[in-house]
């Protein structure tokens, strides 16, 4: 091939992988497929000692945990989930180049025993990148419960490195894992892999290079090397360039890795893609027996939920259910929070008495600041710890993935990312976490569109508004179908929100994100029962708490200069109704008033400012009121000539409007730019002014209103 000791004796290795260590400190790569409890396993040995962060000029998340055993310090690497190390994906990228060029002294390969065949294609790819390799086999609990054996006996055998049975989950196997980490680091065992022989052809044209590379290019198997140069792989050929750069590495690949021979290189990753899964599927019919008519079980749920007839229909009634205990359930809890916590402003009105403080002093920090936080956290909070818990559950379920599985299709032909769909469940409970979710789109094209579309997606602090508003207007006098319609029209509502979507991905793609959309593997993971202790942390701790400390953050100096505006006169009218009678004239064109149009100006820092800045703004008490229950507020809006037509397009404009401005911050740190955050208001704006404009022309057409 015309490689020589003296050319390519200079190559090294680039840094950017290198992780930090002492003497006595050892590097573990953790690798898997997605949804094998990889995370799980980390969680379980690392504990509380972990942090997170970016890899050195990359968009993928870094996760890093330590832990000691036996005198020995461990730093822990939980790579991005990987189907293969032919990558497709800046994740899969990430975890590949670790595992070729970091320093790692023992990389452990999780897999999920249910389904092992399909993961241990991976295995065998890692085992020709290193000796030193551990295959832990997780959810070995699951696994037995669907009556399915693993002989780890005979798959430590066959593969020649160690094997350990494991249940994260429950702390199975974990012990047994940290004493293999520990002896394999310290050389106390030494695994050899028997790694998959390719055919003859193949097999020659590596032995041609091994020996000219062997000695000379440190730090990765010069054997995955070179059969990375022979079947061409071109994302891992970039990577080379980058990490292992030399003059006579880069004319080889640009001389024996041409566009014209890629067919053939082709044929050649394809060869042994194949024979990496006749030898998977070799060790699964040797050393895995599984119960036939407990796996068919899950293939009959799927038969159902996934299907193209009820898929769909599934997902739209699950998704109303969840709304209508989440109406219903939040009622009481909200109403003795709100009492709680408007019986303790009165007991800071009376210390400010006490105090003789000056009456705007008492206005600002007690009408303005407190009664705004209590209104955010009586309106969110319990609506968020029904729904989250809920949500959290249909994902601990396995049933998320299912659902992106239904919609992909829809998002394709509207030429976005199916993963599209995963960011948007997110948006339900709060549309900065779900911006921040379209992290796991590998296109930045179609991560751009989930960005500038995700707040078609209601968040729990537009839920209150659209709740309130449609119990006023569908709630009969006898409260007999109180929860159910407002929850079906919530769920409308949603739809309507998804339509508009996939309209508005497909119009950005066809205009300023033009392109093709891409294809990805999604893995629909095993049906498992929900474990409570993780429900109640992700849901409370993780999601819950913090939106609602962000939204209160926010919205405690809004408070403040929503009392302002309102208290401050110009004439006989404060500053507030000055402005609502500015915008009177466009607001009722597009079917509202002046006021509602300013109150959600207003309430650009916390979207559940809208009910409460509405009400303070038409009883003009300069404070914040609170509405002591539905009928009232039906009385407070009627009064103010609200019709049906009103009610949609309040409803309407709460759905479709500008983002929060918790939500346009995120969007700026993720995308990095003044022109996407700009757009990702505008976007939206526009499409709720013309959808009002709609439904308010054509009630005035039909004589409706």
């Amino acid at each position: 091939m015309g490689l020589t000791f003296q050319s390519i004796q200079s190559c090294s290795l680039t840094d950017i992988f290198q992780i930090d260590k002492t003497e006595k400190q050892y590097v573990i790569a953790l690798a898997g497929n997605p949804n094998t409890g990889k995370s799980t396993v980390f969680n379980a040995l690392t504990g509380l000692h972990q942090h997170t962060g970016n890899w050195p000029g990359k968009t993928v998340v870094n996760a890093r945990g330590e832990y000691t055993y036996s005198g020995y310090d461990y730093v822990l690497v939980d790579l991005p989930g990987t189907y293969s190390l032919f990558a497709t994906s800046a994740e899969e990228e990430v975890a590949r180049d670790f595992l070729c060029f970091g320093n790692s002294d023992t990389v452990v390969v999780v897999c999920d025993a249910t389904c092992l065949e399909r993961n241990l294609n991976l295995v065998y790819q890692v085992m020709e990148l290193t000796n030193r390799v551990i295959l832990c086999v997780n959810l070995i609990d699951e696994a037995r419960k669907k009556n399915i054996q693993v002989d780890a006996a005979g798959i430590e055998k066959e593969l020649g490195i160690p094997v350990i049975l494991c249940a994260a989950r429950n702390g199975t196997g974990l012990s047994e894992l940290r004493e293999m980490i520990y002896k394999v680091t310290t050389g106390e065992v030494n695994p050899s892999p028997n790694p998959v022989r390719y055919s003859k052809d193949i097999e020659e044209k590596a032995a041609a290079l091994i020996p000219v590379l062997d000695e000379n290019v440190k730090g990765i198997n010069t054997r995955w090397l070179v059969l990375r140069l022979i079947d061409g792989d071109t994302r891992f050929l970039d990577s080379i360039l980058t990490n292992l750069n030399h003059p006579l590495l880069n004319k080889y690949i640009s001389t024996e890795c041409s566009y014209e021979m890629e067919a053939e290189k082709k044929k050649i990753r394809d060869e042994i893609t194949k024979q990496l899964y006749q030898k998977a599927e070799d060790i699964k019919v040797k050393y895995v027996t599984q119960d036939c008519l407990k796996m068919n079980r899950d293939r009959i749920i799927d038969n159902y939920i996934t299907s193209r007839i009820f898929g769909i229909p599934l997902m739209l009634l699950v998704l109303a259910v969840i709304f209508w205990i989440t109406i219903f359930g939040a009622n009481i809890p909200s109403t003795m929070l709100s009492n709680v916590l408007f019986n303790l402003e009165d007991k800071l009105t009376h210390l400010f008495n006490l105090l003789n403080a000056p009456e705007w002093l008492h206005g600002i920090f007690v009408l303005g600041l407190f009664r705004t936080m209590s209104w955010v956290i009586s309106v969110m909070l319990p609506p968020m710890a029904i729904f989250f818990p809920l949500f959290t559950i249909l994902e601990d379920l396995g049933y998320l993935p299912r659902v992106a599985f239904n919609m992909d299709h829809l998002f394709k032909k509207a030429c976005a990312h199916g993963k599209q769909c995963l960011s948007m469940c997110m948006g339900f409970g709060c549309n900065a976490a779900g911006i921040v979710s379209c992290r796991i789109i590998e296109s930045p094209r179609e991560r751009l569109i989930a960005i500038l579309t995700n707040n078609f997606v209601p968040c729990n602090g537009r839920f209150p508004t659209l709740i309130a508003i449609s119990s006023v207007f569908l709630v009969t006098n006898t409260g007999l179908n109180y929860g159910i319609l407002p929850a079906l029209s919530v769920t409308g509502l949603v739809i309507f929100g998804i339509i508009i979507t996939l309209l508005v991905s497909y119009g950005l793609s066809k205009t300023i994100l033009k392109g093709i959309p891409s294809t990805f593997t999604l893995e629909l993971p095993p049906y498992r029962a929900p474990q409570i202790g993780r429900v109640l942390y992700t849901s409370i701790i993780d999601r819950t708490l913090f939106v609602l400390w962000r939204a209160v953050a926010v919205a405690a100096p809004a408070g403040i200069f929503i009392w302002i505006l309102a208290n401050i006169h110009v004439g006989d009218l404060s500053i507030i109704s000055h402005v609502a009678s500015f915008l009177d004239p466009f607001a009722k064109m597009i079917g509202l008033d002046g006021y509602i149009l300013m109150t959600f100006l207003l309430a650009l820092p916390a979207n559940e400012l809208v009910l409460p800045i509405l009400i303070m703004s038409y009883l003009s008490t300069g404070a914040m009121v609170q509405y002591d229950n539905i009928e009232s507020l039906r009385t407070i809006l009627i009064n103010h000539n609200w019709t049906y037509l009103t009610a949609l397009n309040v409803m309407l404009f709460s759905l479709l409007h500008w983002p929060c401005a918790t939500t346009l911050l995120t969007i700026h740190k993720e995308t990095g730019s003044i022109k996407w955050t700009i757009l990702g208001a505008v976007i939206p704006t526009l499409i709720a002014v013309i959808v009002c404009f709609i439904t308010a022309t054509v009630f005035r057409v039909f004589n409706w209103v």
